[in-house]
């Protein structure tokens, strides 16, 4: 059920001498209200002219700063309906950490909840096979899988693993433990890992499927494993939701070398 927003918003919470749009200053405004729960799922905004009216600004700055909302995957605008508040504060985000990532990859696996989407043998295209040094011939399992906690989706997977160790485990074990426990079970535990964070912004059928609007902020980490030998077990890319999931790392400076002071 729908409920009305109850805001108290003025004039005087905007600075027009700010190096900060006001389009920006809104949606920071709104933003802040929404993550701290003040504003909860399901909770309709004020309508563009009504906010107008209330900031005292126009209308176009409005409307973006409530479009910016929508990409964040804050809120879902639908003609008739109006805006409403899709975040919900309560929902617990994920953390993901440099300095335990095998063992973080695999409790991750274990305290949330799996959709399996695609498992498929495929033949790789020359990138893939080079990346996972594959000989001539060989096929791939192509794993695609939405991920979720307490209900929540929070990743989009897509993962390719060679067919000789993906032989190893049965199909339907994707869906009941981690990729990180199955790679164990076939004999290839991963002992090291290369990986790439990146932004992007969300295409259509990653967006439809982790609940944002498309060309939405993610987080894009590609990843490939390696188990004690160094034989590349698994290639994974995976998209995160930026407002359920953070990664976390420490830094220590050993010397005066390493850091230099541009950062």
């Amino acid at each position: 059920m729908l409920t009305d927003a109850d805001l108290n918003l003025t004039p005087t919470q905007l600075d027009e001498t700010a190096s900060e749009p006001l389009y920006r200053q809104i949606y920071t405004l709104l933003k802040t209200q929404i993550e701290s729960g003040k504003l909860g799922t399901n909770v309709r905004l004020p309508a563009e002219q009504e906010l107008t009216q209330m900031l005292g600004v126009s209308r176009i700055t409005v409307k973006r700063a409530l479009n910016e909302l929508a990409m964040s995957g804050l809120v879902h605008r639908r003609r008739g309906r109006g805006t409403v508040v899709t975040f919900d504060a309560a929902a617990p985000t994920v953390k993901g950490s440099f300095e335990n990532l095998i063992d973080g990859l695999k409790q991750m696996g274990l305290k949330t909840d799996v959709n399996l989407l695609d498992c498929s043998m495929i033949a790789p295209s020359q990138d893939l096979a080079e990346a996972l040094e594959m000989r001539k011939n060989m096929l791939v399992q192509r794993i695609v899988r939405l991920r979720k906690l307490e209900g929540e989706p929070f990743s989009y997977l897509t993962t390719h693993i060679p067919e000789d160790i993906a032989n190893a485990y049965d199909d339907r074990e994707l869906v009941s433990q981690s990729l990180i426990a199955l790679l164990e079970k076939a004999g290839h535990k991963p002992t090291a890992a290369e990986q790439t964070i990146t932004a992007t912004a969300a295409e259509p059928a990653v967006a439809a499927m982790l609940g944002v609007a498309t060309g939405a902020p993610l987080l894009r980490i590609h990843r490939i494993m390696r188990n004690a030998a160094h034989r590349p077990v698994q290639d994974i890319t995976a998209h995160y939701r930026a407002d359920r999931f953070e990664y976390h790392m420490n830094l220590n400076r050993n010397s005066t070398e390493d850091w230099t002071d541009d950062t």
